[in-house]
């Protein structure tokens, strides 16, 4: 038996799971209160995709006259090669049969479908021998192809990523997705519940928390607590996550609660910590009866909101390390949807999911829900305690993949957490979310390549100084160009999140934005990218001040969710019309193709021309300032001890000594040669200098001690040795 069993309701992620269950089940630990975890999405898929299953769907699908579709014809029809190969798919997908790639590689071995119609030159995609990931995007269309024959032919409302997804979107009243739960269960439906139901029996919880992170999970979630209220009617259930935390603020139909008893809003390990003490000990004696934060429930037949609590929620520092027992973390699926190495990192691959500050250090953005708890409460945590849940997370899972899942990683301590790294002598891999600061100069980014950064996403948005600054991102289009250049030069990937439709962006300034960002995509700066349409939510800047912005929001009566807000933009631009042109174009630029067109290529309406030069971006990294080295400036030294020989000059009759330092780093090597006495103390300091249990020096402290022995160390600081070592992993901070 466990007090507690926490639920991810179909469907997040097939490669890895979500992560707010595991943090709750980190944080419970501390307070010994017994849970169970499950990724009821997973475990779904897996039912779903295996060989009964699809027998099944086959079989319904005749015997009720559902296969209407040419391609659901073709996919029925070679019914048999999908039930003697999903097996061995799936098996290959979760890392257990890699030989199978070369099955999958061959011709004629996957039966295709229409998926498989998008498959273009695979030998530049994925190389001669990148056989692994070849296999895993083949694969993928094959699912995919399946997923195709299952919403066409069994449920519509079935996706990989998401369920019934529209009924949770801008859901502004209960009704639609109450009259659904009214319905017959759907085949997902009762795997869903059977799975779930095996749990509840064996684990027996006196409460479920369910966290429903998106408008794709939320359907799954009133189904599975419906089936507990109607069959377990003593367990209490409890959502949170996400989705109520944005949208269900201010939840009024008391319909809600004929589900749930609990709807808990922002961080839940204070709100759950007062509720598993409610339900553990439900007497008035008990000091916490009664008492909650930030709680919704059902009281005198209306929707209560119930804060009564005085205490501050945990800090950071005290929720302990996310805890993954209970997952199946081998029966994960990596799946490559198309063939850019950036969107892979979302999809192939198990990441141990970790914060590194809770809320947003910028929170300024003025699209953003900058209102709301998780946003604008910042709190860093050290980069002792960060590397310090790392190492717990590898001993535990024993992966040593790390997604930082910030809102936008604090540069500070960005830098600190790679030092820590170092120090420690770790071998991770790690990637995170950025905004393209000025922080991040070209040894920064060194530095976090040197700790395991593959790579890094950030919002470029819409690349307009006048609507950048709109937006109060705090960073320029010249200065997003410099900070990919720094992470791209040292083996970074980028990915850019980019905008359109922004209240007041007119037509030239979005095809301007497309300019730039075929600059970028064209010097190679930028690897991958994803343009999104702007939504005005109900808690950033924009949708509480929309006048401020020169946008008439069209406000509906409000009894469930409230996020999403329709408005209209008084430029009257049809921003929708740009959709497919802006995307077909990136899809090209991400494949290093189309830089030549004009952009009125990718449009079949007219456009403007473009009023960005066409050499603007290469232009404005020519004109960078040259950076002056702060005196309290950390150096770090990244490399070795070189082999040194020394050798005497005579001339003029003056013998002097000189140097010859050879360095060798993991590719190559390279010579310095400097003076005798001079190439002593530059082995001295670049054996301190080097990352170890002693602070690092700052700028200040190498000169003076330069200065105690020689003369003018700017005028070395500058000299081609130290240039050299510049160049190799020599680092200013």
């Amino acid at each position: 038996m466990k007090d507690l069993l926490l639920i991810t309701p179909p469907f997040t992620q097939l490669n890895t799971p979500y992560p707010a269950t595991a943090y709750l089940k980190g944080f419970l630990n501390t307070k010994s209160i017994s849970s169970f975890q499950m990724d009821l999405g997973i475990e779904v898929i897996l039912e779903l995709f295996s060989k009964e299953s699809l027998q099944y769907l086959f079989s319904y699908a005749e015997e009720n006259d559902r296969i209407n579709t040419e391609n659901s014809e073709r996919i029925y029809a070679l019914r048999e090669e999908y039930l003697n190969t999903i097996e061995g798919v799936i098996s290959f997908l979760q890392d257990k049969n890699q030989t199978f790639a070369r099955q999958i590689c061959s011709e004629s071995f996957l039966p295709e479908a229409a998926r498989f119609e998008q498959v273009y030159d695979l030998d530049w995609a994925f190389g001669a021998m990148g056989m692994q990931d070849r296999a895993k995007h083949l694969a993928t269309l094959y699912l995919e192809d399946i997923s195709d024959f299952i919403i066409d032919c069994i449920d519509e409302n079935f996706g990989f990523s998401r369920y019934a997804e529209r009924l949770g979107q801008s859901a502004n009243a209960f009704d639609e997705l109450y009259k659904q739960l009214q319905t017959p269960l759907t085949y997902v439906d009762q795997i869903t519940i059977k799975i779930l139901e095996e749990r509840l029996k064996t684990h027996q919880p006196k409460l479920v928390c369910i966290s429903v992170p998106f408008p794709g999970n939320l359907y799954s979630a009133f189904r599975c607590a419906q089936f507990i209220k109607a069959n377990y009617p003593a367990m209490k259930v409890s959502m949170g996550g996400g989705f109520p935390n944005t949208e269900l603020r201010t939840v009024k139909d008391v319909r809600v609660f004929d589900f749930f008893d609990y709807i808990t809003l922002d961080d839940g390990e204070l709100p759950i910590a007062l509720l598993t003490s409610n339900v553990l000990n439900p007497k008035p004696e008990n000091p916490d009866f009664n008492i909650f934060k930030r709680t919704f429930l059902k009281g005198n037949g209306e929707v209560v909101y119930n804060d009564s609590s005085i205490q501050n929620d945990f800090p950071q520092s005290q929720l302990g390390t996310p805890d993954y027992s209970d997952l199946m973390l081998d029966k994960y699926i990596s799946v490559i949807e198309i063939a850019n190495p950036m969107h892979s990192l979302w999809s192939d691959g198990r990441w141990n999911k970790l914060t590194m500050a809770h809320g947003c250090y910028w929170g300024k953005c003025t699209f953003c829900d900058i209102s709301l708890d998780y946003i604008k409460r910042y709190e860093p945590l050290t980069a002792k305690l960060l590397v310090d849940r790392v190492e717990e997370l590898i001993a535990q899972t024993g992966e040593r993949g790390f997604h930082f899942v910030d809102e936008a990683a604090p540069p500070a301590l960005m830098r600190e957490m790679a030092i820590e790294i170092i120090r420690r002598k770790l071998t991770i891999t790690w990637w995170t979310n950025i905004r393209f600061e000025k922080s991040f100069t070209a040894d920064l980014c060194a530095l976090l390549k040197a700790s395991g950064c593959i790579a890094i996403s950030g919002g470029l948005e819409v690349a307009s100084d006048r609507l950048l600054a709109l937006i109060d991102k705090g960073v320029t289009v010249e200065q997003v160009a410099a900070v990919t250049r720094n992470f791209t030069e040292t083996g970074i990937m980028v990915h850019s999140y980019l905008m359109y439709g922004y209240p007041s962006q007119t037509v030239q300034e979005t095809i301007d934005s497309l300019e730039m960002v075929r600059q970028m995509f064209e010097l190679g700066i930028i690897q991958s990218g994803f343009w999104h349409q702007f939504a005005l939510t109900a808690h950033s800047p924009v949708g509480l001040n929309p006048s401020e912005y020169g946008i008439t929001p069209n406000y509906e009566s409000i009894s469930f969710a409230n996020n999403d807000v329709m408005f209209k933009d008084k430029t009257g631009v049809d921003h929708e019309q740009f959709s497919f042109g802006l995307k077909k174009s990136l899809f090209n630029f991400m494949h290093g193709i189309g830089f030549e067109m004009p952009l009125q290529e990718w449009f079949e309406f007219k456009i403007p021309k473009t009023k960005i030069k066409r050499d603007f971006i290469i232009n404005s990294l020519e004109n960078e300032p040259i950076l002056v080295t702060r005196p309290t400036a950390k150096i770090v030294w990244l490399g070795g001890a070189p082999l040194v020989s020394f050798q005497a000059k005579t001339k003029k009759g003056v013998t002097r000594e000189r140097a010859q330092l050879t360095f060798f780093t993991k590719r190559e090597s390279f010579d310095i040669t400097t003076e005798g006495e001079k190439a002593e103390w530059l082995i001295h300091i670049l054996e301190q200098l080097k990352i170890g249990d002693e602070p690092l020096l700052t700028y200040a402290q190498i000169k003076a001690d330069y200065e105690s022995h020689f003369e003018d160390f700017e005028l070395f600081w500058i000299s081609k040795p130290i240039n050299t070592l510049r160049e190799q992993g020599l680092l200013v901070l």
